[in-house]
């Protein structure tokens, strides 16, 4: 059966972020609920970066009051969420990141659908690639979920680099303990990783709209190197740009917020939505980066 609806057959959805006008979630469960027969109205909560546990809480419990089946969370409150969650799906525990909060029966309950989008965009693109050795950027909640996703895939080595180390040590040892001692590794050497690397993921938000620029120096980049940006808007970042003029292969965020949002809208309303229709729409929705 579908979650709680606020009436009518309606299904009222949130995303909760910062600098999210850009979004494409309203537009992509809006669509797929109308597709199955359901009303959907999918609203943005653009908040402060400096917006805290208890501003949080306090959102979660109006959206609850008023009806809401449940949000997405995106940048940057992933991990400052958890601290208003009364249970975890074994995925998010894992993670130590949540993109997807169900609001059902009085409870706020988190999970993780980032890391499943991030593997099966990868899957369906690149189901060949070289897994033996991946430099990634970030170690946030978005970088926490596509670590957990490649090394499900199969990378062999992980390097991870973040601007803040203990965040990155962190991450690396609750994966480690997760896929074994040694997988992950912290390195502050990533020209010296990614010259011997398969591939790049970029899991910060440089790149994004609000956050222009290139995550580090063009020239340690090489052919040989596959490159995954999570970030889907723009489609193309700064850094897909330039590793796509030197020869790299490139993928960039958008069959990972399909997926993810795909994963989330079976969470919140009990429907079984069609990933492939979603990506269509997905393609067809304008860049107006």
């Amino acid at each position: 059966m579908p979650a709680s609806t606020s009436a009518a057959n309606t299904l009222l959805l949130g995303l909760i972020g910062q600098s999210i006008q850009g979004s494409r979630s309203p537009q992509l469960h809006e669509e797929e609920a109308r597709q199955l027969g359901l009303r959907c109205l999918y609203q943005l909560h653009d908040l402060p970066l400096d917006t805290g546990t208890a501003e949080l809480d306090t959102l979660l419990t109006a959206m609850q009051t008023v009806g809401y089946a449940g949000c997405n969370i995106t940048h940057p409150f992933k991990q400052t969420v958890l601290a208003c969650l009364d249970s975890l799906s074994d995925d998010a525990a894992a993670i130590g990141a949540v993109n997807t909060v169900q609001l059902r029966d009085g409870k706020h309950i988190g999970h993780n659908t980032d890391w499943w989008g991030f593997a099966q965009s990868f899957q369906q693109q690149w189901p060949q690639a070289r897994l033996d050795k991946v430099v990634q950027l970030g170690a946030g909640g978005a970088g926490a979920a596509v670590a957990h996703a490649i090394l499900t895939l199969g990378a062999q080595r992980l390097a991870l680099h973040d601007a803040d180390p203990a965040r990155a040590s962190a991450l690396a040892a609750r994966l480690n303990q997760r896929f074994g001692d040694g997988r992950v590794v912290v390195t502050d050497d990533v020209a010296g990783e990614l010259a011997s690397a398969d591939g790049l993921i970029q899991a910060t938000p440089i790149g994004m709209q609000g956050h222009p620029g290139l995550p580090l120096p063009v020239e340690w980049l090489h052919p040989a190197l596959w490159v995954a940006d999570v970030i889907y808007f723009p489609r193309e970042t700064a850094l897909l740009k330039a590793a796509k003029a030197l020869g790299c292969a490139t993928m960039n965020g958008g069959g990972m917020v399909v997926y993810q949002a795909a994963g989330a809208f079976r969470l919140f309303s009990g429907l079984n939505p069609d990933a492939q229709r979603m990506a269509r729409h997905f393609a067809s929705l304008s860049d107006c980066s």
